[in-house]
């Protein structure tokens, strides 16, 4: 008898771990999970699965916001609030930091974006930057263009000057379009709305081949997505879904401009269709996970935290900052 009882009790604790192990894999249909994506470049690559979603198409139960403040999904990363969140590379660094291992990063969703726009400037190369004044939007493309101006030799604030009035991307691109800003960094599709408006301004300088010249090819990653690492934990099958959905998804951006432009503007990430579909071939939209994502963010974590400590929150992340699996 107790043989029996034994052997019942084994086959029962079996039964049991093979029911969790399965239940890591399983999806759950009913769960909500709760996404964030920032307009502009760092979300395009969200819309056809936002589009998807809003048709039934996922498997998933995705509710997606879009957000015009990188600071809000900073807020709700850091509350909880939210799951999944498409925002810039410095600021997932800073999160982290922050909230002490709370998020991770699954992806890199966008490489360099940013251009050096003249207004009758001449501007070959960074010499020829020498003791002229640069307006720039705050944060990443500030931090980016402090770093290319040190590696080519110039002192910030001494041999060239970088100027923050015009704090947001779309101020500075109305500022350049109207002719009041001669020298001026914007990433797209601000370049592609500014040079429409003004047939003056040409693109000086593509700011990501500059980065390949000085530092390491590739290591300049401007847009990432995160998951909160508590959710990670506790769903991984749903973490591997929506990177699945979420790669199909920037594929299809970059093989069907015209009609992910469509939903990119449906789907309330940027204004303006023809500009967005005239813009995205050179936003560098793209899909890193795993080895490479981790080698690209870790290089530029590491030149942003030379140039701009305070930039991705005074300290490089560690190895558990990367979801590798």
């Amino acid at each position: 008898m107790k043989k029996l009882l034994s052997l019942a009790l084994a086959v029962l604790m079996l039964a049991s771990i093979l029911t969790l192990s399965a239940c890591g894999d399983t999806i759950d249909p009913e769960l909500d999970v709760r996404i964030m994506v920032l307009n502009g470049t760092t979300g395009f690559g969200m819309a056809k699965l936002i589009s998807d979603d809003e048709n039934d198409l996922t498997e998933l139960d995705y509710d997606i916001s879009v957000e015009t403040d990188a600071s809000n999904i900073t807020y709700a990363l850091l509350n909880g609030e939210v799951d999944i969140a498409a925002l810039p590379t410095n600021a997932a660094s800073v999160v982290y930091n922050r909230s002490e291992g709370g998020v991770q990063i699954l992806a890199i969703n966008t490489l360099g974006v940013l251009y050096l726009l003249s207004n009758g400037e001449t501007v070959t190369d960074f010499e020829s930057l020498r003791g002229k004044t640069i307006y720039a939007p705050a944060q990443n493309p500030t931090f980016i263009l402090k770093a290319l101006c040190e590696a080519n030799g110039l002192t910030v604030g001494t041999d060239v000057f970088i100027d923050n009035s015009y704090a947001q991307p779309a101020d500075l691109r109305t500022a350049v379009a109207a002719g009041k800003v001669s020298l001026a960094v914007l990433p797209e599709p601000m370049v592609t709305i500014a040079t429409s408006a003004n047939k003056s301004l040409t693109v000086a300088l593509d700011l990501t081949e500059e980065w390949d010249k000085v530092y390491e090819p590739g290591s300049l990653v401007q847009g990432c997505v995160v998951v909160r690492t508590e959710f990670a934990e506790q769903n991984p099958a749903e973490v591997a879904k929506f990177l699945e959905d979420y790669e199909a998804s920037i594929q299809f951006l970059t093989t069907n401009t015209a009609e992910a432009a469509k939903m990119i503007v449906e789907a309330g990430i940027f204004a303006n269709e023809a500009v967005a579909a005239k813009a995205i071939p050179n936003c560098n939209v793209t899909y890193l996970d795993g080895k490479d994502m981790k080698a690209a963010m870790a290089k530029f974590l590491e030149i942003m935290h030379t140039v701009a400590p305070a930039s991705i929150g005074n300290a490089i992340p560690a190895n558990n900052f990367y979801y590798t699996k």
